[in-house]
Protein backbone atom coordinates (compact mmCIF):
# COMPACT_ATOMS: atom_id res chain seq x y z
CA UNK A 1 0.00 0.00 0.00
CA UNK A 2 1.13 3.49 -0.49
CA UNK A 3 -0.34 7.21 -0.99
CA UNK A 4 0.24 8.48 -4.23
CA UNK A 5 -0.22 12.65 -3.26
CA UNK A 6 -1.14 13.94 -6.84
CA UNK A 7 -1.29 18.15 -7.71
CA UNK A 8 -4.62 19.33 -8.10
CA UNK A 9 -4.85 19.43 -11.92
CA UNK A 10 -3.64 15.42 -11.71
CA UNK A 11 -6.79 14.60 -8.90
CA UNK A 12 -9.01 16.84 -11.18
CA UNK A 13 -8.18 14.66 -14.35
CA UNK A 14 -8.28 11.38 -12.54
CA UNK A 15 -11.83 11.95 -10.95
CA UNK A 16 -10.35 9.75 -7.94
CA UNK A 17 -12.11 10.26 -4.18
CA UNK A 18 -8.65 12.09 -2.01
CA UNK A 19 -8.31 10.19 1.12
CA UNK A 20 -5.91 10.64 3.91
CA UNK A 21 -2.57 9.73 3.67
CA UNK A 22 -1.28 6.35 4.81
CA UNK A 23 2.39 5.29 5.96
CA UNK A 24 3.52 2.72 2.95
CA UNK A 25 4.41 -0.82 2.87
CA UNK A 26 7.15 -0.47 0.33
CA UNK A 27 11.11 0.33 1.70
CA UNK A 28 10.54 3.38 -1.37
CA UNK A 29 7.33 5.07 0.53
CA UNK A 30 5.03 7.22 -0.73
CA UNK A 31 5.21 9.46 -4.60
CA UNK A 32 4.04 12.76 -5.86
CA UNK A 33 2.29 12.84 -9.42
CA UNK A 34 1.36 15.75 -11.85
CA UNK A 35 0.67 15.89 -14.96
CA UNK A 36 2.73 17.12 -18.17
CA UNK A 37 0.43 18.39 -20.76
CA UNK A 38 2.47 17.28 -23.52
CA UNK A 39 1.58 15.81 -26.85
CA UNK A 40 1.23 12.50 -26.00
CA UNK A 41 0.54 13.48 -22.26
CA UNK A 42 2.73 11.94 -19.75
CA UNK A 43 2.74 11.60 -15.98
CA UNK A 44 5.43 12.39 -14.00
CA UNK A 45 5.87 10.61 -10.78
CA UNK A 46 8.46 11.42 -7.96
CA UNK A 47 9.46 9.09 -5.21
CA UNK A 48 8.89 11.39 -1.67
CA UNK A 49 12.06 9.49 0.14
CA UNK A 50 15.04 9.25 -3.08
CA UNK A 51 13.25 11.54 -5.38
CA UNK A 52 13.53 8.71 -8.05
CA UNK A 53 11.35 10.24 -10.85
CA UNK A 54 9.14 8.02 -13.08
CA UNK A 55 7.72 9.13 -16.70
CA UNK A 56 4.74 7.46 -17.88
CA UNK A 57 1.76 7.91 -20.27
CA UNK A 58 -0.89 9.51 -18.78
CA UNK A 59 -3.85 8.34 -20.46
CA UNK A 60 -6.11 6.76 -18.97
CA UNK A 61 -5.22 8.87 -16.33
CA UNK A 62 -8.51 6.42 -14.39
CA UNK A 63 -5.75 3.74 -13.87
CA UNK A 64 -2.34 5.37 -13.55
CA UNK A 65 -1.88 3.95 -10.20
CA UNK A 66 -2.42 0.22 -11.48
CA UNK A 67 -0.07 1.23 -14.84
CA UNK A 68 2.98 3.11 -12.54
CA UNK A 69 4.19 -0.17 -10.73
CA UNK A 70 4.80 -2.02 -14.39
CA UNK A 71 6.75 1.58 -15.33
CA UNK A 72 9.02 1.63 -12.02
CA UNK A 73 9.55 -1.56 -12.12
CA UNK A 74 11.55 -1.68 -15.63
CA UNK A 75 13.47 1.67 -14.09
CA UNK A 76 14.64 0.05 -11.13
CA UNK A 77 15.60 -2.75 -13.35
CA UNK A 78 17.41 -0.33 -16.00
CA UNK A 79 18.91 0.84 -12.46
CA UNK A 80 20.36 -2.69 -11.96
CA UNK A 81 18.89 -3.50 -8.63
CA UNK A 82 18.08 -6.40 -7.15
CA UNK A 83 15.54 -8.17 -8.27
CA UNK A 84 14.74 -9.36 -4.84
CA UNK A 85 13.88 -5.75 -4.08
CA UNK A 86 12.17 -5.18 -7.43
CA UNK A 87 9.27 -7.51 -6.69
CA UNK A 88 8.72 -6.51 -2.85
CA UNK A 89 8.32 -2.73 -3.88
CA UNK A 90 6.09 -4.18 -6.95
CA UNK A 91 3.81 -6.38 -4.54
CA UNK A 92 3.72 -4.29 -1.90
CA UNK A 93 1.98 -1.70 -4.49
CA UNK A 94 -1.01 -3.61 -4.49
CA UNK A 95 -3.34 -0.69 -2.48
CA UNK A 96 -3.13 3.33 -3.21
CA UNK A 97 -4.91 5.87 -1.37
CA UNK A 98 -5.08 9.29 -3.18
CA UNK A 99 -3.84 12.24 -1.37
CA UNK A 100 -2.94 15.94 -1.92
CA UNK A 101 0.76 17.18 -2.45
CA UNK A 102 1.88 17.93 1.21
CA UNK A 103 5.89 18.52 0.79
CA UNK A 104 6.69 21.33 -0.38
CA UNK A 105 10.21 20.11 -1.08
CA UNK A 106 9.31 17.34 -3.00
CA UNK A 107 6.67 19.24 -5.04
CA UNK A 108 9.53 21.30 -6.10
CA UNK A 109 11.89 18.70 -6.91
CA UNK A 110 9.10 17.64 -8.93
CA UNK A 111 8.61 20.96 -10.98
CA UNK A 112 12.41 20.97 -11.68
CA UNK A 113 11.95 17.13 -12.85
CA UNK A 114 9.50 18.59 -15.28
CA UNK A 115 11.64 21.19 -16.78
CA UNK A 116 14.45 19.01 -17.03
CA UNK A 117 12.25 16.36 -19.15
CA UNK A 118 10.75 19.19 -20.79
CA UNK A 119 14.04 20.43 -22.00
CA UNK A 120 15.16 17.11 -22.52
CA UNK A 121 12.07 16.43 -25.08
CA UNK A 122 12.29 19.40 -27.06
CA UNK A 123 16.08 18.93 -27.97
CA UNK A 124 14.70 15.83 -29.29
CA UNK A 125 17.30 13.78 -27.41
CA UNK A 126 14.74 11.93 -25.27
CA UNK A 127 11.35 11.20 -25.74
CA UNK A 128 10.70 7.71 -24.53
CA UNK A 129 9.70 7.60 -21.21
CA UNK A 130 11.88 4.60 -19.72
CA UNK A 131 15.23 6.51 -20.79
CA UNK A 132 14.03 9.88 -19.92
CA UNK A 133 13.38 8.98 -16.26
CA UNK A 134 16.53 7.25 -15.78
CA UNK A 135 18.50 10.50 -17.20
CA UNK A 136 16.09 12.89 -14.74
CA UNK A 137 17.32 10.01 -12.20
CA UNK A 138 20.83 10.75 -12.42
CA UNK A 139 20.76 14.70 -11.74
CA UNK A 140 22.02 16.28 -8.75
CA UNK A 141 19.03 17.49 -6.22
CA UNK A 142 19.58 19.91 -4.07
CA UNK A 143 17.90 17.82 -1.24
CA UNK A 144 19.90 14.89 -1.80
CA UNK A 145 23.18 17.16 -1.77
CA UNK A 146 24.43 16.25 1.85
CA UNK A 147 24.26 12.79 0.88
CA UNK A 148 23.87 10.34 -2.05
CA UNK A 149 23.59 13.18 -4.66
CA UNK A 150 21.00 11.86 -6.88
CA UNK A 151 18.02 9.78 -7.05
CA UNK A 152 19.57 6.96 -8.93
CA UNK A 153 22.17 6.83 -6.36
CA UNK A 154 19.80 7.38 -3.02
CA UNK A 155 17.70 4.42 -4.57
CA UNK A 156 20.90 2.38 -4.04
CA UNK A 157 21.62 3.18 -0.72
CA UNK A 158 18.33 3.05 0.09
CA UNK A 159 18.72 -0.99 -1.25
CA UNK A 160 22.16 -1.42 0.35
CA UNK A 161 20.91 -0.60 3.80
CA UNK A 162 21.96 3.19 3.61
CA UNK A 163 19.46 6.09 4.38
CA UNK A 164 17.31 7.58 1.04
CA UNK A 165 18.05 11.23 3.05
Amino acid sequence: MFTLHCTQKLLDRMGHPVGTPVPASTRLGNWYATALFWKPQMALLVNERTLLPVVLPLAPSARLAQRFPAALKEILQKLDLPAEFIDLEIDGMNEVVYAKTANRSVVGMMNEFAFLAEAFRDRGSLVDPLELSVKLAAVPCGPLSKGAGSPDRAVRELVSGGGAH
